[in-house]
């Protein structure tokens, strides 16, 4: 009854005029930088943080939290329209929705995909809703060891971000870890790796990181590499015949319920939460081989997954201040920047803020759903603009971003800088996205180790006291030991493969 409470003074902040506004504006600039192929919500979110430093700190995380649920939305329409994936997680929705594009049923697949979406986003913000303030609570228990095992948990689950060589990824974290150790030791002050450069005694800037190597580095190799994009179809029926909402509907529960969870681990995202929904719903169809033919359940399992996974994430961010995502760790720089710590605190000392920002994901995907089905075509031909057009403008823009955080021309420089690493980073099959999680948790974490050894004296014991610690030391183990039979079995699974061969 509390959060209902707490919730409808919420939506008193967020029906506001203004409020309202920063949330049409977010999950419209979401939908855009969903349906462009390449951009992504992480370049998205970032390009638009500078933007946001004269708003108040509830309009400012409103519209950019629109922007990273729209873009979920986004994705879907050039993924079954054209078969060209707006964002990652709607890769999987490109196996059967542009099938059944194919098959004159692009309509009912972007009609499925909206009320999936628009299920699994509300399922999400629900969760959020009444889970969020019970583990807020229970989060006031934490000190620096629960801290720093959380974090090493997150960091843990940084194997879902390595892409396909774990060598490669290890190495973008590490690199994340080491651009977060310049500037300020957070527990003694000493400046570290700052080659006697002023600028460089605050660190380097998140804001500027993120655009280097999300969107620079996609603006370089979006001019290299030229898409030849397919006209869009005719749109029809937008919703399914009678005997497909059964399937389709438990589909949408099932995805619902698999996103959810997913969000909920620290250092898991969208694209994971889609791949479970599709292989869970192949697993329990009654005639597998309908799948990669276009199927519905496989678009509509999929799309409702990394809605509510997008919107579970955040359950983590405003309760432990932990990024589950590289999204969510640039939104975790907005609050930092907006002066806001994430973190059970967050409740106690910012009740309108948090109340406000879970009020308004409600209102972003009615606007949404609404923004999906008649206007689906609309934004089809969105992503018909040309990239001549489009990345000179989007280069523009980043670079006036940067510029206005700090009002320097040192961060377009480190902007620039790291849009070059990201394009080598890309081309070299380093994935860009396991070095932002690292970069974000990198102090946090390394303050509450050491906060940690000081409590106990330098004993490293300190971690084997807390049951809190056990438990979540317990679940690291279980997951490298997954980890390594999963590696082994694969393997074996090689070589016998060979062997036969």
């Amino acid at each position: 009854m509390e959060s209902l409470n707490h919730l409808l003074h919420g939506f008193a902040i967020a029906a506001t005029g203004w409020n309202l506004c920063y949330c049409l504006i977010g999950v419209t600039v979401g939908m855009f930088v969903g349906v462009m192929p390449g951009l992504g919500p992480v370049a998205g979110t970032a390009i638009l943080i500078p933007l946001t430093f004269g708003m108040e700190p509830v309009s400012a995380i409103i519209m950019l939290s629109g922007i990273y649920y729209g873009a979920m939305y986004g994705g879907t329409i050039t993924s079954v329209l054209i078969n060209t994936p707006g964002e990652g997680a709607s890769v999987i929705t490109c196996i059967d929705g542009y099938e059944m594009t194919k098959q004159g049923r692009a309509g009912t697949a972007l009609g499925v995909s909206a009320i999936g979406s628009f299920v699994g986003g509300t399922v999400a913000v629900i969760g959020l809703t009444f889970f969020a303030p019970v583990l807020a609570k229970f989060a006031l228990r934490f000190g620096p060891p629960e801290f720093f095992c959380l974090m090493l948990l997150g960091m843990m689950m940084l194997v879902s971000l390595m892409g396909q060589s774990l060598v490669k990824g290890m190495m973008a974290a590490l690199f994340g870890f080491v651009l977060a150790m310049i500037g300020l030791d957070p527990v003694t002050a000493e400046l570290r790796f700052t080659f006697g450069l002023v600028n460089m005694y605050s660190g380097i800037e998140l804001t500027a990181l993120a655009m280097g190597l999300f969107g620079i580095s996609e603006i370089m190799i979006g001019a290299e590499e030229k898409l030849i994009r397919k006209k869009p179809p005719r749109l029809k029926k937008l919703l399914p015949e009678s005997k497909e909402w059964k399937p389709t509907m438990n589909a949408i529960w099932r995805g619902s319920g698999i996103g959810f969870l997913v969000g909920l681990l620290p250092g898991a995202n969208a694209v994971i939460a889609s791949l479970i929904s599709y292989s869970v719903e192949k697993k329990v169809a009654k005639d597998p081989s309908r799948f990669g033919k276009g199927a519905i359940e496989g678009v509509a399992g999929p799309e409702t997954a990394n809605n509510a996974c997008a919107g579970a994430a955040t359950i983590p961010l405003f309760t432990l201040g932990i990024p589950s995502s590289p999204t969510i760790a640039v939104l975790f720089g907005a609050f930092m920047l907006h002066g806001l710590t994430p973190g059970p605190m967050l409740f106690q000392d910012n009740s309108a803020f948090v109340w406000g920002v879970i009020a308004s994901f409600y209102i972003g995907n009615v606007i949404l759903v609404i923004m999906n089905l008649p206007l689906a075509r609309l934004w089809a031909k969105v992503a018909m603009v040309p990239f001549d057009i489009l990345f000179p403008l989007v280069l523009i823009f980043c670079i006036v971003g940067a510029y206005s955080v700090n009002n320097r021309l040192w961060d377009v420089g480190v902007m620039l800088i790291f849009g070059v690493i990201g394009y080598f980073m890309k081309k070299m099959g380093f994935p860009a996205a396991a070095a932002v999680l690292p970069f974000v948790l990198g102090l946090k974490m390394e303050a509450a180790f050491v906060q940690s050894l000081y409590i106990s004296g330098g004993s490293m014991k300190i971690f084997l006291t807390s049951p809190i610690c056990v438990g979540i030391l317990c679940f690291v183990a279980v997951l490298i030991g997954g980890s390594i039979y999963s590696s082994l079995k694969n393997k074996r699974g090689m070589l016998s493969g060979d062997i036969e061969a």
